[in-house]
């Protein structure tokens, strides 16, 4: 299968149907499809993608089909885990138990890094400049119709003077405790995304290597989290263990209140376009009669 990038490259890439190990809902457009045929796929970008911009947008992938082989049953026993790195078979299932609960800290760590955001966004800085908001706001409307723009111009500015201010508290903070990120760090977490992109690696590393703006976002990523684990470890904090239930419960409630945000938010858009709405005719009505005055 070949997929055509942003710079035009392409690259070969095996798949198998069915394990979502790609971009999700990827592998089920391609079910049924035959060698040679072509198939146009779309998939939202995940989280982890080397472009930051492109985080969370809609892409279309042209793939030509090279070959489609049928699966063979593979039996899970001591030389399955050895091909996949690990001693035998109990080693791989302490692996794979090491992976959930990395996953699950993970998820946590980012839960408490957004309420340490939210938690800046309240702070109060005394000017944005407007050509860091002008520039935030392109980034946030990247992919999108000029119509759709102009329907989440307000909310995109709001969003846009939050990030910048949180930036700009971040930035400050960590100038006072001297933090910087090191070569070693930066080539981690490198190697880290890609090992997120499992099928992609060449591809995640030749992007970072032929772009230097990608590599100084991502330098800007490393230097946040360095930030962010100092302020936790200078804050009062209460740590306790939770269970893989208790660990999904917390996940699950914040992902409810972050749809209940953006459902409020999105009212709030609409509401504010129906006022002006109402607004502009009388606006133009006061005009005509002003006219009527002047002349007399």
């Amino acid at each position: 299968m070949k997929n055509h990038l942003k710079e035009g490259k392409e690259k070969n890439t095996q798949l198998t149907l069915g394990k979502d190990l790609f971009l999700k809902g990827f592998d089920k457009q391609l079910v049924g499809v035959k060698k040679d045929d072509q198939k146009i796929v779309e998939a939202i970008l995940p989280e982890n993608f080397p472009e930051k911009e492109l985080v969370n947008k809609k892409a279309k992938f042209n793939c030509k089909i090279l070959s489609v082989k049928i699966s063979e049953e593979v039996k899970i026993d001591d030389q399955f885990a050895k091909n996949l790195g690990a001693k035998d078979l109990k080693d791989l299932k302490t692996l794979i138990s090491k992976q959930i609960n990395d996953e699950y800290k993970n998820s946590l760590d980012r839960l408490s890094k957004n309420q340490i955001l939210k938690e800046l966004e309240k702070f109060k800085v005394d000017e944005i400049p407007q050509n860091l908001v002008d520039e935030e706001v392109k980034v946030l409307s990247q992919g999108m119709t000029d119509e759709d723009k102009k329907k989440s111009e307000d909310n995109f500015e709001e969003i846009a003077k939050k990030r910048i201010k949180v930036g700009l508290i971040l930035n400050e903070f960590g100038e006072q405790n001297q933090i910087k990120v090191s070569e070693q760090e930066l080539q981690a977490e490198v190697q880290k995304q890609i090992r997120m992109m499992p099928g992609q690696e060449k591809m995640v590393m030749d992007f970072y290597q032929k772009n230097q703006s990608a590599l100084a976002s991502l330098r800007g990523t490393v230097y946040e989290e360095k930030i962010l684990n100092l302020v936790k470890q200078k804050a009062k904090s209460n740590k306790k263990e939770v269970s893989k239930e208790e660990a999904e419960k917390i996940l699950k409630q914040s992902q409810n209140q972050d749809e209940g945000t953006k459902q409020t938010s999105k009212k709030k858009v609409e509401t504010k376009k129906k006022e002006v709405k109402k607004t502009t005719p009388k606006t133009k009505s006061t005009a005509k009669k002003t006219k009527k005055v002047s002349k007399k």
